[in-house]
């Protein structure tokens, strides 16, 4: 018979996927710290006992990603090396019977929404006392802010109602009081997030309130910066630019996946507008908000897509000029309604129109950041890495977007702070800047 240690417990969380999931874990450790576990995020100590992989089911990779990290610790669970694995997350939603057949050294499964039931298995308590108190993995100067749960859309390619359920809206008073919590934490920026962010409102009050929502953060003492993630481009709320152009602490940036461009796919995809208003939509943006950065997501491959229709998206990027621009190739996701439709673009095809579009967006990014040469922007220093000062003007959000470097080596910044930089470089997706005191 094994006899328990007495050692006490440590738990390693590792998160896969999206910026949503990583403030699941963040949620997730706070109740953890709260019970009085010693908590880890990503720790390179190989100290823990306990392990929790919080998946992501989203795509392919992002599956595979997921089962490869899982059998790494089922292995490290047969070693020895660990007590008890636990999984949790879009994959675990998503695949949960298969998963505990498959990998049977998994101790429990948990879906997206059981955190109760985890923190239960762990003989925790869900403390509802610490709800929004989170255990940032981030540096402490931003803070991903997810403001709504799940999603309604009907999107022909998209797995995340199956794995996330019906939008769900968290109330403008409990953001703010978070905001305020995390503002006092040192928090300068707060990145909105949301399966669908243009969404929130109409679930909890029964109409659209992003503007209301940003309006009331952006009152919030020593918040600087909030940024909008994950916009979705029909019925937009158009009072959301006006919020943005009067306040200063509202960065004049939107991510707005739009995923196609032709009438052909968009009715395909069921992304419930065309053509014209999506470029109707585009061009009222920056009119009313000239100076903002466009930061958008396209799917190549996606079935039904034609030589035509690719040709007609390369000519929209090619036109509209995009501040930033990401591309997916097509994954056939089971239980979706493009899984019914054949999965008829091959996947070289796929890749060769992604590199295409990627291409043309370098170009278009180098000759943007030629342009800010000689210009001055307030910039938010993230980290030093390899004799460089990394930081992010308003325009640029973490991990995904352009950064802004400045030498090391005659120039001083506190992590975390604001400086004003003098641009007098470029490269496609950097700057390289000199502090202006």
């Amino acid at each position: 018979m094994k006899v328990r240690s007495l050692k006490k417990d440590k738990v390693n969380v590792i998160t896969l996927g999206c910026s949503k999931n990583l403030v699941d874990s963040e949620v997730l450790m706070g109740q953890l710290r709260g019970n009085d576990f010693d908590v880890a995020h990503e720790s390179d100590k190989d100290d823990a006992n306990i392990i929790i992989v919080n998946t992501c089911g989203f795509i392919d990779n992002a599956k595979q990603e997921s089962i490869d990290t899982i059998l790494q610790y089922a292995d490290a669970k047969e070693s020895g090396l660990i007590d008890k694995l636990y999984v949790t997350g879009c994959l675990s939603q998503r695949y949960k019977d298969s998963l505990e057949t498959e990998i049977p050294q998994v101790d429990a499964f948990f879906g997206t929404l059981e955190l109760p039931q985890l923190l239960k298995t762990l003989e925790a308590d869900y403390k509802h006392e610490l709800i929004g108190e989170r255990l940032l993995t981030t540096p402490k100067h931003f803070a991903y802010f997810k403001i709504a749960e799940g999603c309604n859309r009907p999107c022909s390619f998209c797995a995340i109602p199956l794995m996330r359920g019906k939008h769900v809206d968290r109330s403008i008073d409990d953001l703010v009081k978070e905001a305020s919590r995390l503002a006092k934490m040192g928090t300068k920026e707060l990145v909105l997030i949301a399966q669908d962010l243009t969404y929130y409102g109409l679930e909890k009050y029964g109409e659209r309130k992003l503007a209301d929502l940003v309006r009331n953060l952006s009152d919030v003492p020593g918040i600087e910066w909030i940024r909008m993630q994950y916009a979705y481009p029909s019925q937009f709320p158009m009072e959301v630019l006006d919020v943005m152009a009067e306040r200063e602490n509202v960065c004049k940036y939107l991510d707005m996946p739009l995923q196609h461009i032709t009438d052909n796919m968009l009715k395909t995809m069921r992304r419930g507008i065309s053509k014209r208003r999506t470029i109707e939509l585009v061009d009222q943006i920056r009119q009313r908000v000239p100076e903002i950065a466009l930061r958008t997501t396209l799917i190549a491959g996606h079935p039904g897509e034609t030589q035509k229709d690719f040709e007609e998206l390369y000519d929209f990027v090619e036109q509209t000029r995009f501040d930033r621009l990401g591309i997916f190739t097509y994954s056939h996701e089971d239980n979706t309604h493009a899984y019914t439709l054949e999965d008829n673009v091959p996947d070289e095809v796929k890749q060769e129109r992604a590199d295409a579009i990627m291409e043309l967006q370098q170009g278009i990014s180098m000759e943007l950041n030629e342009a800010k040469v000689g210009q001055t922007y307030k910039v938010l220093f993230d980290r030093k890495e390899s004799g460089y000062f990394v930081g992010r003007t308003q325009f640029d959000s973490p991990e995904v977007d352009n950064e802004v470097l400045v030498p090391a080596t005659n120039t001083y910044v506190r992590i975390g702070d604001f400086a004003n930089v003098k641009i007098t470089e470029s490269t496609d997706f950097d700057l390289y800047g000199d502090v202006v005191l």
